[in-house]
């Protein structure tokens, strides 16, 4: 493809679009000698949120640890503040405690952070935490992930970088290795292409263009879909590189292959080619559309949700104890826990055991889940915020709860569309262009 400045509108379907980059006929303009024949070379073309052009980064919550982006002097902010450092953002994801933002050029930016080298650049002062650096990579980016103490990029030829490490109930585990950080971006899977990737709180997956789903990291809640429990905890007795090499997920039939994939907190999500939902991770709240009191609080191998699977879904996010999911029609649905109002569904709602609509979220294109917050963005360029207020995520200059969706309004939400949203632990990121 062209440069990840190309951005016109085209229609969201699958995740990533191929293209190549260079044809055997401009070899030769080129001077090479005609008799060597030039091997395509696949590239990802920017799709998703990226066909919605670029803008401005926008950040609120708390910022204590930098990841604001807004200056040391920074520490939170109750209504979105400009970053003013990073130009053309075309993606953004929260972490934990830090944020990554890629721009129309394929350059990763990132602040917040960096005790377990989430930031992927050598930080010399701890004030170089607290605005965006540049973190240097081979390749143009076209897709990012980011959990608690991690990040990864997706090149746009498919390769995945990361950096960081994974986390689980005890303490740091490592990245690839036993307990060794890795502050600087490492490659994975080198020779499988990747068409996309998604990072829950301690776990990656990625997806390949042959519709294979590797996953690694923390495993301890079922959320990599390979390992049994008795074998979730450090690998046991097969050792910690069952966790932390990549590893496939394997379904039945073989034939079966996976089209789409989200990750959250705890969870992952996939689609298959036969159009199902398999969910996989904590089911404590029946985050995964099925119901926790007649099924399992965890499911360690992918199963079938026959209430996700009813759903056209076109996204879904997912915080500590709830989901949201967005079909292709735009309407947007809650699953999980209703504490502090994260479900949209009013003040008096129950948990929700099965997907349930929320009022007037009918024209979405993106929804988004923090750890007790939820968002939506409207087609027409406006964020809907609810769930807890006491991180002052919710963009409304309080600290109350929110139990329905609520418009985010601000000086700089003013004469502009916000085209993305992302939500990490406590804080959130906004992409918000002009009109």
């Amino acid at each position: 493809m062209g440069t990840p400045a190309a951005v016109s509108p085209e229609p969201i379907s699958s995740p990533i679009k191929e293209t190549v980059s260079e044809e055997p006929a401009k070899a030769k303009k080129r001077g090479r000698p005609s008799n060597i024949h030039v091997v395509p070379v696949k590239k990802s073309k920017l799709s998703f949120r990226h066909s919605r052009g670029f803008g401005h980064v926008l950040t609120l919550g708390q910022g204590d640890t930098g990841q604001l982006g807004l200056g040391e002097d920074v520490m939170e902010k109750s209504r979105p503040g400009l970053v003013a450092d990073v130009k053309d953002a075309v993606d953004v994801v929260a972490g934990g405690m830090h944020t990554v933002v890629l721009d129309k050029n394929g350059d990763v930016w990132t602040f917040g952070c960096n005790d377990e080298g989430s930031l992927g650049r050598t930080v010399a002062e701890e004030e170089e935490c607290f605005l965006p650096g540049k973190v240097e990579l081979p390749k143009k980016i076209v897709g990012l992930s980011s959990g608690d103490s991690h990040t990864a990029a997706l090149s746009e030829d498919g390769e995945v970088f990361a950096w960081g490490t994974f986390r689980d109930s005890s303490g740091p585990i490592g990245l690839t290795e036993w307990k060794e950080i890795k502050f600087l971006p490492v490659p994975l899977l080198t020779g499988i292409r990747v068409v996309k990737i998604a990072s829950g709180t301690d776990h990656l997956a990625m997806l390949t263009d042959e519709g294979e789903l590797y996953t690694m990291g923390n495993g301890e809640q079922g959320q990599l879909g390979r390992v049994c429990e008795k074998f979730a905890h450090r690998g046991g007795r097969r050792g910690i590189a069952k966790l932390l090499q990549p590893d496939r997920v394997l379904l039945k039939p073989k034939t079966l292959k996976f089209t789409n994939v989200w990750a959250g907190s705890y969870n992952t999500v996939v689609l298959t080619s036969k159009g199902q939902t398999m969910v996989m991770g904590l089911n404590n709240y029946s985050q995964m559309g099925l119901d926790h009191k007649t099924s399992s609080l965890t499911f360690f191998m992918p199963v079938v949700s026959p209430d996700l699977s009813g759903r056209n879904l076109d996204c879904v996010s997912m915080g500590q104890h709830h989901t949201l999911a967005l079909e292709k029609s735009g309407a947007a649905f809650a699953l999980g826990r209703s504490e502090y109002g994260r479900l949209g569904l009013g003040e008096n709602c129950e948990d929700a055991t099965v997907s349930s609509p929320i009022p007037d979220m009918t024209a979405c294109c993106e929804v988004a889940c923090g750890s007790a917050v939820s968002y939506a963005v409207t087609n027409d360029g406006g964020c809907f915020s609810w769930g807890m207020g006491t991180n002052g995520q919710l963009g409304t200059g309080e600290e109350e709860d929110l139990w329905v969706p609520t418009r985010m309004k601000s000086k700089q939400l003013e004469n502009r569309k916000v085209i993305a949203v992302s939500s990490g632990g406590q804080h959130t990121v906004i992409i918000a262009k002009d009109k």
